[in-house]
């Protein structure tokens, strides 16, 4: 599978999520990770879908791949803290919360606002 056939196929997954094709989003979101193991917008999205169905089991699976691709990510940790949230587990929901936070700062080191001009 080619990068962009990858990518087409993740987008037809979310607009299938979004259409409330779940069970359609799922297999093509299981294709693309099976096709395409190293893919974290595959995991990601996968872990997303399953999160906003409840199926907690399938989503941390799924995040946690997705994080061991890309651990500073901002977007895998919120996912994760929101997991574990869901799951009770308050200690790591706080962690991933924090790992978020940190990436969300170092983001806005990277690209400060431009300074507001006063008119002077």
């Amino acid at each position: 599978m080619t990068d962009d056939e990858l990518q087409t196929l993740i987008e037809d997954a979310t607009a299938d999520y979004a259409l409330a094709e779940t069970d359609l989003a799922l297999e093509k979101l299981a294709r693309a990770t099976a096709a395409a193991p190293e893919s974290f917008e595959a995991w990601h999205a996968l872990a997303e879908v399953n999160f906003s169905l409840r199926r907690l089991d399938p989503a941390l699976a799924a995040a946690e791949r997705a994080h061991a691709l890309q651990p500073g990510d901002l977007f895998i940790n919120t996912t994760l803290s929101r997991i574990w949230m869901e799951r009770g587990d308050k200690p790591k929901a706080e962690h991933f919360g924090a790992q978020a936070k940190i990436q969300s700062w170092k983001e806005q080191l990277k690209n400060p606002a431009e300074p507001t001009k006063t008119g002077l």
